[in-house]
């Protein structure tokens, strides 16, 4: 039978590691997280998640063609990252979920901690958790708060659900954003409380300055907005 996703790495230097899935979500909470810890951290790339399925784009970096799920890792906090530049459509998600489980316990991961976003229409930035296992969440819950009752759609979802399946430990971080703009600020927030819970530190000053831009940039497009609208009620009408 022909293999339809499957995770491509040909050696990690690694030991039981922590691994880390995001992809694209509500305000990109997840994927912004994990691009800047590839770009703060100098990741390199050492594998790749194929599938069949997944749609025919090539990503592209400063001319460079890359697959769009990449496999990274870090040698001194001891993690690999699972990092996609694509959404990927509900059809494909317990296909892509069933190999990156396959994979995690073919190396032998101590824990999967999956990246998402939760859309609260609120200004808090607050950081929510949920985990597959009580004792997780003990470890967890004075660092975020923990998402009580609700869902987690996606690859983050399905992933956690596949967790649970297999009996393998898995942790949500999911930042809180307003909506569905690119939010670098709750991504910021994801990584803050990555910091705390694994003794790391991975600095967020870039994603605070890329998160005032988009503010800034947010706030004038509402201004113009708001200026457009005042200039058509102010043109007469005519019946």
């Amino acid at each position: 039978m022909e293999v339809e996703s499957e995770i491509i790495v040909e050696k990690l230097e690694v030991e039981k590691p922590l691994l880390i899935t995001s992809f694209p979500g509500i305000g990109l909470v997840g994927t912004i997280a994990s691009g800047h810890m590839i770009l703060e951290l100098k990741l390199e790339q050492v594998g790749v998640l194929e599938s069949r399925y997944l749609p025919p784009v090539a990503t592209l970096y400063e001319g460079i063609v890359m697959p769009p799920i990449r496999v990274y890792e870090h040698k001194d906090y001891n993690f690999v990252l699972i990092h996609s530049d694509i959404p990927v459509v509900p059809q494909l998600s317990y296909d892509i979920s069933a190999a990156i489980l396959d994979w995690a316990q073919e190396i032998n991961a101590s824990r999967i901690l999956t990246l998402a976003g939760i859309a609260t229409f609120e200004e808090s930035k607050r950081v929510f958790g949920a985990a597959t296992k009580k004792e997780l969440l003990e470890e967890i819950k004075n660092y975020v708060e923990i998402f009580r009752m609700g869902t987690i759609s996606g690859v983050a979802g399905s992933i956690l659900v596949e967790c649970v399946a297999r009996n393998v430990d898995g942790i949500a971080l999911l930042g809180e954003t307003v909506g569905f703009n690119p939010d670098p600020r709750a991504a910021a927030e994801v990584i803050r409380v990555m910091n705390k819970l694994f003794d790391w530190d991975i600095s967020v000053e870039r994603l605070e300055k890329e998160a005032e831009m988009i503010e800034a940039q947010m706030q004038k497009l509402a201004e113009q907005t708001k200026a457009h609208e005042l200039k058509k009620e102010e043109l007469p009408m005519y019946g």
